[in-house]
């Protein structure tokens, strides 16, 4: 895992996950290898039938020459075309958007993990954080149970 976008989970719901390859020129590569990124501002869009990841902050490779790469520059995603065709379709519906979730590496090539998700609405992310809350105090009141304290 190179990089993950955890405010992702927060501010959208998950419809539905891809894994695309991406393209990218050495000195991103070494500097991925160091684990330097950020998904932070990072989105996807479907321009002229093919996948771009922008605003991903990939920093310059400290060793890099006059051939380093710049940092936000608009990435290629590499996916199957019926990938493609549905994520046209689907982003096409009204409130839909591709979001990256993770950054890794897999058997030495660079993969990003990109959802489609739905925005949530504030009372959404208060939902959310009273079921965490909800489970975590079941969860702990089921441990003290099993371990013979009835303490309340």
């Amino acid at each position: 895992m190179i990089v993950s976008n955890r405010k992702a989970r927060h501010d959208y719901s998950i419809l539905d996950t891809y894994e695309a390859g991406l393209v990218l020129v050495g000195t991103e590569v070494k500097s991925l290898r160091e684990g330097r990124a950020s998904l932070a501002d990072a989105f996807a869009t479907v321009d002229d039938g093919e996948v771009w990841l922008r605003n991903v902050h990939i920093p310059e490779y400290v060793q890099g020459t006059w051939t380093n790469h710049t940092p936000r520059r608009t990435r290629k995603l590499l996916l199957h075309r019926q990938e493609i065709e549905k994520l046209i379709g689907k982003t096409k519906e009204s409130g839909l958007s591709l979001v990256p979730l993770s950054m890794y590496f897999k058997d030495g090539k660079v993969k990003v993990e990109i959802a489609l998700a739905k925005g949530k609405k504030s009372y959404d992310k208060r939902q959310d954080i009273a079921k965490r809350d909800a489970q975590r105090t079941i969860s702990r009141a089921m441990g003290r149970a099993l371990k013979g304290r009835y303490n309340d």
